[in-house]
């Protein structure tokens, strides 16, 4: 499979081409548009709940995704930023905001059970372990209700690193998912080495799904790899119903996605704990 026209574009254009000048200027603005968000403290979480199969109106845990404020108010979900900012000090500051705000939502809703995401690249950042460890020290029950979740992509950067870190974080009661399964990478090689306690199929397997043959051996072959190695499932990008009855035939264990809830700022268990059915 060849380049994406972009860089294939970037290649043969070169360092000085008007469209890498483009994306270096798209790609400066947004650090600077990130960099000010963090510093004005324009940062916060929403919550998108990850419901049971079995129970499609229970949900197991929710997952706080960090979300930031340009200039105007508006905000910026995740995706039109942490690619640009994932391997710079912005990125780790991002992943220890996302993990203070996660903590003190854990500590302030006991009923509550939320994934957090991090990159592995802030495995050794002194900052974002203090912030983890204060939370755990403040409240002995937040650790068993916290799910840290890690990309595919990053996790293989530093396989050796990231195993001894989940190891010792699995010891004190966390559980971690495996995110964003088979986008670009699948090393199932690194799954009997990892021990991750939920894989997350990513969406492009799963949107119409119900319709695609190809995909549906794809997931299902990620299912019965998850099942293997006792990993629970979760199915990102459920849009349909159609598409979640065939995923809850296939043997997936939770779904995510707009057909059960957009992400939210506000949800209502903030107001109301009795909204709250973790697991």
């Amino acid at each position: 499979m060849g380049n994406p026209p972009l860089e294939t574009d970037l290649a043969q254009g070169g360092a000085d081409s008007p469209l890498a000048y483009a994306v270096r200027e798209r790609d400066r603005g947004t650090m600077t548009m990130v960099r000010q968000a963090i510093a004005s403290r324009n940062v916060m979480l929403a919550y998108q709940p990850v419901v049971e199969a079995a129970r499609p109106g229970h949900v197991a845990f929710y997952e706080g995704l960090i979300r930031v404020l340009d200039q105007t108010g508006r905000v910026i979900p995740a995706r039109d930023f942490i690619d640009t900012v994932e391997t710079s000090e912005l990125g780790r500051q991002i992943d220890c905001l996302a993990l203070q705000f996660g903590l003190k939502a854990l500590a302030d809703h006991p009923g509550l059970r939320l994934s957090i995401n991090m990159s592995a690249r802030s495995i050794g950042y002194p900052r974002w372990m203090q912030t983890l460890n204060r939370g755990l020290d403040g409240n002995p029950t937040v650790a068993e209700r916290l799910i840290l979740e890690i990309t595919e992509s990053s996790a293989i950067v530093v396989p050796d690193i990231v195993q001894v870190f989940m190891a010792d974080l699995q010891h004190r009661g966390i559980a971690f998912a495996l995110d964003d399964f088979g986008a670009g990478y699948s090393s199932f090689r690194y799954l009997k080495d990892f021990y991750f306690d939920i894989l997350k199929i990513d969406g492009q397997f799963i949107r119409g799904i119900h319709a695609s043959p190809d995909n549906q051996v794809l997931a299902q072959s990620m299912i019965s790899i998850a099942q293997h190695f006792e990993m629970f499932t979760v199915a990102e990008y459920v849009e349909t119903a159609e598409d979640a009855e065939f995923l809850m035939d296939s043997g997936i264990d939770c779904m995510q996605g707009y057909y059960f809830g957009a992400p939210t700022t506000r949800p209502r268990w903030m107001n109301d704990e009795a909204e709250l059915q973790a697991v």
